[in-house]
């Protein structure tokens, strides 16, 4: 066995060092590590981190984004070592991956702290923003940017500034920040501060910062407030745009604070006297006044009698004749109306009113121009199966019945010889203003025939006639001209064995007696066997009477002869 040679022993320690120096370069590869600047150039910082050679670093690694580098020789700087050496020898290093691992840590830190980082925005990606956080690379996302939306991002690019970290993945690299939960935290605290010092009741100055179409945001100083549309003014206020603008100092009552939402509900209208406090006293019950229709509506319209009341005009009180229109036909918006006040709620702040009631009912005037007879012209307005629809004075319309056309002729009939538009003649038969009828009549124009051929015809007396029908239960008979009348069979005669149609012929006269005259149908009614009987009892009466011993062919023979004589 040999002894170890001095030349051994150098060759071992030489191995081990080299290994050890191998081992400490392995090590320093892949992490930061402290080293001094020795040189700057344009572009590149040249730093000696204690390797074999020095490494070189661009410039614009150590700048903020946007803003000029500040490195000088001899500064003490962190970097990441990369690798040892590069093909030139020198040492491959990064600023930038020592400000993110550095950048990492304190993030890291911040994000289960729940605390704010300070960032800068530096670019635009879909969607949102790409934050610097002193080295780590963050998203901020479009809605995240502030709490309402904002169009122009431009003066907030390049400002340092709070942010909160949302999300954080170290593994894939992703931070997600937000601008807009700072403003809000901040926003919160403000309005509470702001809330603090407000009481329901309370006049304050505020700014109108925006305007929608129920309502105006108004800001009083941190914390925003809305005023409805309805609160603006006692009138109707039909957009907030007619009496606001976006930047205009109002001055507001708070109606309502709600501690919990940290809603604030303003008011204007009350800081003006409310008009409702004398409406029944300026606006008596059946007073007239002039107004301006403010909406119209299926049901009726709105009437403004002054700034902040409002009357109703129901659809049944616009007009005495026009009953189902729509209430657009009668009156148009904006429209000066003269109305009338017929019911008054102070309570419920409603004001009923009337546009008829200010014009006269126009069957009250039609009653007193145009009395029972008086002779009118109109056009026919329609035609149904009650009879004819006539339109007259003061746009209101008579009618005529059926049986009021034609003496003479059925109504059935008679009304076909009218068509719709055509201009009549009648005579005023009736007026009922409660029931706004007025009843009309054609045939009242002329005389009645059948009561002038009635005329000196009065029931019981005899009278002769002419057949003019032969039936089977009876016999049509002519009066006199215009007049016809009827015999029953059992009226032909006294004796049974006589009331035989058939011994009768057309064109035949027969005296008959008058039993029944009805002017509704315009007939009357007639008895040979009445008049038969009546006859005999006159005969009766004068000749003696079968008591006496005489027979009754006697008596009716010496009747006879008498009246031949």
């Amino acid at each position: 066995m040999s002894t170890p040679t001095a030349a051994d022993a150098a060759t071992e320690n030489f191995a081990d060092l080299l290994a050890e120096s191998f081992a400490e370069n392995t090590a320093i590869e892949g992490s930061v590590v402290k080293g001094t600047v020795v040189g700057v150039s344009d572009d590149y910082v040249t730093i000696d981190v204690g390797l074999k050679s020095e490494g070189r670093v661009p410039l614009k690694e150590f700048a903020a984004p946007g803003q000029d580098a500040e490195i000088q020789v001899g500064d003490s700087v962190e970097v990441y070592v990369e690798r040892m050496e590069d093909r030139e020898g020198a040492a491959m290093l990064s600023r930038e991956k020592a400000r993110r691992e550095e950048a990492w840590i304190l993030l890291e830190n911040a994000f289960e702290a729940q605390e704010r980082v300070t960032g800068v925005i530096f670019g635009r990606v879909k969607g949102g923003f790409t934050v610097d956080l002193g080295g780590a690379v963050a998203f901020l996302p479009g809605s995240q940017v502030d709490v309402r939306p904002v169009r122009d991002a431009g003066p907030l690019m390049g400002l340092k500034q709070p942010f909160q970290i949302l999300k954080m993945d170290r593994r894939r690299g992703n931070i997600v920040v937000s601008r807009r939960a700072i403003l809000e935290e901040s926003r919160a605290e403000q309005r509470a501060e702001v809330i603090g010092n407000l009481t329901e009741g309370q006049t304050v100055d505020g700014v109108v910062k925006n305007i929608t179409e129920y309502g105006a945001f108004v800001d009083l100083g941190g914390v925003d407030g809305l005023l409805h549309v309805t609160d603006m003014a006692w009138r109707r206020v039909n957009h907030p745009s007619e009496i606001l603008t976006i930047g205009e100092t109002i001055k507001v009552q708070v109606i309502k604070i709600n501690k919990e939402t940290h809603r604030i509900s303003l008011g204007m209208k009350q800081l003006q006297e409310d008009p409702w406090d004398v409406v029944a006293a300026k606006y008596p019950l059946e007073s007239s006044h002039t107004g301006r229709v403010t909406n119209i509506t299926d049901y009726g319209a709105f009437v403004e009698l002054e700034p902040g009341v409002e009357g109703l005009v129901h659809v049944s009180e616009m007009s005495w004749t026009k009953k189902n229109v729509h209430p657009g036909k009668i009156v148009s918006t904006s429209q000066e109306v003269e109305v009338m006040v017929l019911e008054i709620d102070g309570s419920k702040r409603r004001v009923s009113l009337g546009l008829k009631q200010t014009m006269r009912n126009p069957w009250e005037v039609f009653a007193e121009t145009h009395p029972e007879g008086t002779e009118v012209e109109g056009e026919v307005k329609n035609i149904t199966e009650f009879g004819l629809f006539i339109g007259l004075e003061g746009d209101i319309d008579g009618m005529v019945h059926l049986s009021d056309i034609d003496w003479n002729r059925v109504g059935e009939e008679a009304v076909k010889d009218y068509t719709k538009g055509e201009t009549v003649s009648a005579k005023v038969l009736d007026v009922d203003v409660e029931k706004e009828r007025i009843s009309l009549g054609i045939k009242q124009l002329e005389d009645d025939p059948f009561a002038n051929a009635m005329d000196g015809l009065k029931r019981g007396q005899v009278v002769t006639t002419v057949i003019t029908q032969v039936q089977d239960n009876g016999i049509e008979v002519q009066v006199t001209d215009g007049v016809t009348g009827f015999i029953r069979r059992s009226d032909l005669a006294r004796d049974r064995d006589d009331q035989r149609t058939d011994r009768f012929a057309v064109g035949e006269k027969v005296d008959a007696k008058i039993t029944a005259i009805d002017s509704k149908t315009r007939k009357i009614s007639l008895s040979i066997k009445a008049r038969e009987t009546e006859e005999e009892q006159e005969a009766m009466a004068e000749y003696g009477s079968t008591d006496s011993g005489a027979s009754l062919g006697d008596i009716l023979g010496e009747a006879l002869k008498n009246s031949r004589s």
